[in-house]
């Protein structure tokens, strides 16, 4: 069937080449910013929540290396995506977390020992997510965003005034899941914020071998709908722009696809050895960008922030570590059987078998 031009909408603005921001890696407000500044109080639950991201960060490290996670994959030098992305959210918006996302699950107020459970090698996600209003994390690339936007549209169609935000890396945008999600969302307006963590490398995949686009906030426009390129170590930018464009999503304004631009610190986990496809000089390129560093330093600048709040937060996410790290420190109390459990209606008889071998070595049987 032909379809009218006129039943098309408008195509949306380009992206701009370089990322925008409201603050430069000095710690200086960048004149004439694309958004308002949040207010102070914000801006200070934004340090907070990074503080206590990035200490939460190294410890879960720490745990991997002892044998007690079986991988974790660090999001250090991502806190003003993490953070920014999930303090925008409304308590009735949804998360949709990726294996690399454990910072935003903290930040959304999600249990950290929880939000560990999944890369312990547990069968469930370790929250629970009606509860949490937070999706299971997802490690196969993008396969979480065509369930944002089946969400999001359901919750429309119910008369749920809620919007949903899908966290996803440079990588997941080359998987069909995603091309299916974008365009699902914007031919139906779904109420869905895609926020890409462009950290410049899919595991040992360069950027640029991936997408041979502008930015990849320029693929939005090809889906008829915004994308927006972001400064994604600017806590600000990155609280701001998530915020308009869930609250335009809540309003009917359709999908927006941002891409923050950042930079992973670490390993891809713990078991990459990173030193083979990349060299010191990018990564002291983006030290001089940290994004603790830079919001510190403004919030100092503007004498909004002092060395007693600072050690306040710094003491809080040192507790943070402590409760994980105690927590963490008794025995599993996993059942073995239940790697058994949950997957046949009807057990098949090898795998029951493999059961009754598993248990009887053990002295359970």
């Amino acid at each position: 069937m032909k379809r009218s031009d006129d039943a098309r909408g408008s195509a949306p603005p380009l992206p701009s080449a370089e990322p925008v921001g409201l603050v430069d890696p000095t710690g200086r407000r960048i004149a004439g910013g694309a958004y308002d500044t949040p207010e102070p109080g914000t801006l200070r639950s934004l340090l907070r929540g990074m503080l206590i991201g990035r200490r939460f960060d190294r410890q879960a490290g720490a745990l991997a290396r002892q044998g007690r996670l079986a991988v974790y994959p660090s999001s250090r030098g991502q806190e003003a995506c993490q953070v920014g992305g999930a303090l925008a959210l409304a308590e009735r918006d949804w998360l949709f977390p990726t294996y690399r996302d454990c910072v935003a699950l903290v930040a959304r107020g999600v249990d950290p020992v929880e939000v560990l459970t999944l890369l312990r090698g547990d069968w469930h996600s370790g929250y629970d997510p009606r509860g949490t209003r937070c999706a299971p994390q997802c490690t196969p690339l993008a396969t979480s965003a065509p369930h944002a936007v089946g969400l999001a549209w359901a919750a429309r169609r119910a008369g749920d005034d809620a919007a949903a935000l899908v966290m996803m890396g440079d990588g997941a945008t080359s998987e069909g899941d995603a091309h299916e999600a974008f365009n699902f969302a914007a031919v139906w307006k779904a109420p869905v914020v895609f926020l890409v963590q462009n950290n410049q490398w899919a595991i040992s995949v360069p950027l640029h071998k991936q997408s041979a686009a502008p930015t990849l906030a320029h693929k939005a426009v090809g889906y008829g709908m915004a994308g927006v390129h972001i400064d994604g170590n600017d806590a600000a930018a990155v609280h701001a722009a998530v915020s308009e464009a869930l609250a335009s999503a809540r309003a009917g304004g359709g999908p927006v696809l941002i891409e923050a631009r950042t930079y992973r610190m670490d390993p891809h986990t713990n078991s990459d050895d990173p030193s083979r496809y990349r060299d010191d000089t990018e990564r002291a390129h983006w030290e001089e960008r940290d994004p603790l560093i830079r919001l510190e330093a403004l919030l100092r600048s503007e004498g909004a922030l002092d060395d007693t709040a600072m050690a306040g937060f710094e003491k809080e996410a040192e507790s943070v570590a402590a409760a994980v790290r105690e927590r963490y420190s008794g025995e599993d109390e996993g059942a073995p059987e239940e790697m058994f459990a949950h997957v046949y209606h009807a057990v098949p008889e090898q795998l029951e078998r493999q059961r009754r071998e598993l248990l009887a070595e053990i002295g359970e049987g």
